[in-house]
């Protein structure tokens, strides 16, 4: 290209979301994966982990995990045209994490790409856990709130388990390169 010409780079909604989100609900789990091994090795009960949180007004571990799984499949089912998928509200233990995960997983990429890549402009609605609405468009909701709630919950969560000692580094956040 010569020199001060800009390269126009395009990337769909669906790689802005299903995509990501996919690729980092598995390395959530990943961490999951090595709270467990944490706890069998320092024989500690692994409800102490998915208790913990980094401040009093924080959310636990298990509600960090939640709220990422949370953002990921309303983002992308909104930007679907279709409900989400649910979650049970029992409390889980790791294993029902990972299925959760697994399960947030296999629903958004089981979501049609086409209707989310074509939602860009369309309007779509957030309803919060306490009943209010806010109106985004698809783009806004996935690029100013979906995306980035998703990333503080993930990194919340990596954070409550490496200040809790499990054995974590930036690899394991990032996960193996794409």
């Amino acid at each position: 290209m010569p020199a001060g010409e800009n390269a126009i780079v395009t990337i769909s909604l669906c790689e802005a979301s299903v995509d990501v989100f996919v690729s980092y609900l598995g390395n959530l789990s990943a961490l999951l994966d090595h709270a467990s091994a944490y706890a069998r090795a320092k024989n500690i009960d692994p409800a102490i982990l998915l208790s913990l949180r980094l401040a009093p007004n924080m959310y636990d571990l298990t509600r960090q995990i939640g709220e990422a799984n949370r953002h990921a499949v309303v983002a992308c089912a909104l930007l679907a045209g279709q409900g989400p998928h649910p979650f049970p509200d029992a409390e889980p233990d790791i294993t029902e994490l990972k299925s959760r995960i697994a399960a947030a997983i296999d629903f958004v990429q089981g979501l049609p790409r086409g209707e989310i890549d074509s939602a860009g402009d369309k309007e779509v609605v957030f309803t919060f856990k306490n009943g209010a609405t806010r109106k985004f468009t698809g783009r806004s909701l996935l690029l100013t709130f979906s995306v980035p709630q998703f990333f503080f919950h993930v990194t919340t969560a990596y954070d409550i388990l490496r200040h809790a000692g499990v054995d974590l580094a930036k690899k394991d956040f990032l996960g193996p390169p794409r």
